[in-house]
């Protein structure tokens, strides 16, 4: 299937892309050049409601799925516990908080579905998004064990347990997504659509692209492990396809080279921006 673009396979009939853990609605707004449907999850009910009012036109023709809910392991008819968090919804998240942050959070009661019973009613996956801090792998497995195996899918990479499972339920060619530079990374973009190359702005905090759209060479599992070993786990997005081809083996060595440059200088970033604070904090 390597051969496939994620454009020939939106094109087929009742593909659709999934959003769990939508947010504002800004990744909604690219997946709508990648395919005809989009169903947007998410537990916050005021984020919802901004996405309904943003995407009215495309919900009227329905084009746009908003679903206020949470997703789950069980299906249960009874409400659940969500944590919004009171100064960056980013942040919001189902399990509990740490006791030494859990004043920094407001919880609500909201009702609750799992994944898998959301793709049953809405139709089969292009590719699913997963971003629901900390609950990433229990929604994969649920898909994965409801024998949901999307061509496309990414989770954050804040557990190991993530690439595991992928790799467990037959995943074997994997890309990374920098959640912290998607916005200079992907700031002036150009995608494929389902009408063809396109210009497109990543904006902070989305989750930037998938398939065909990331710039890296696609690895192996063998040589992405490493590749997760060098980054390290937290605000990244690991990427899974069954579409898309590994790089040639001899593009590993500079992969493996590109990738550790960008390391070094995230952290010289984040060594100039805690340097300025505290050069801040002195005057």
């Amino acid at each position: 299937m390597a051969s496939i673009t994620n454009r020939e396979a939106a094109q087929a009939p009742g593909w659709v892309i999934y959003d769990f853990g939508m947010n504002n609605g800004d990744d909604v707004a690219y997946y709508l050049l990648k395919a005809d449907r989009v169903v947007g999850v998410d537990a916050n009910p005021e984020l919802c409601r901004e996405v309904r009012t943003r995407f009215a036109g495309e919900i009227a023709s329905g084009r746009v799925t908003v679903l206020n809910v949470a997703l789950a392991e069980r299906e249960t008819a009874a409400p659940i516990t969500f944590y919004v968090h009171k100064t960056s919804h980013v942040l919001s998240r189902l399990p509990e908080p740490p006791a030494d942050l859990i004043d920094q959070f407001t919880p609500i009661q909201v009702p609750c579905r799992t994944p898998a019973s959301i793709v049953r009613e809405f139709g089969d996956p292009l590719y699913v998004k997963i971003d629901v801090e900390g609950f990433d792998s229990q929604v994969l497995q649920n898909l994965f064990a409801a024998g949901v195996f999307p061509p496309e899918i990414s989770a954050e990479s804040h557990s190991v347990q993530v690439f595991a499972c992928l790799v467990a339920n037959g995943y074997d060619v994997f890309n990374l997504v920098e959640g912290s530079t998607v916005a200079h990374e992907y700031g002036n973009a150009t995608i494929a659509t389902l009408n063809g190359p396109m210009p497109f702005r990543f904006k902070e905090d989305s989750a930037g692209p998938f398939g065909e759209d990331i710039r890296e060479h696609w690895e192996d599992a063998n040589t992405f492990f490493r590749t997760l070993a060098i980054s390290g786990l937290g605000w990244r997005d690991i990427h899974a396809s069954r579409l898309m081809p590994v790089a040639p083996a001899a593009w590993k060595r500079a992969i493996a080279v590109r990738r550790l440059l960008g390391l070094l200088r995230r952290a010289e970033v984040s060594l100039k921006a805690r340097t300025i604070g505290r050069l801040k904090r002195r005057s």
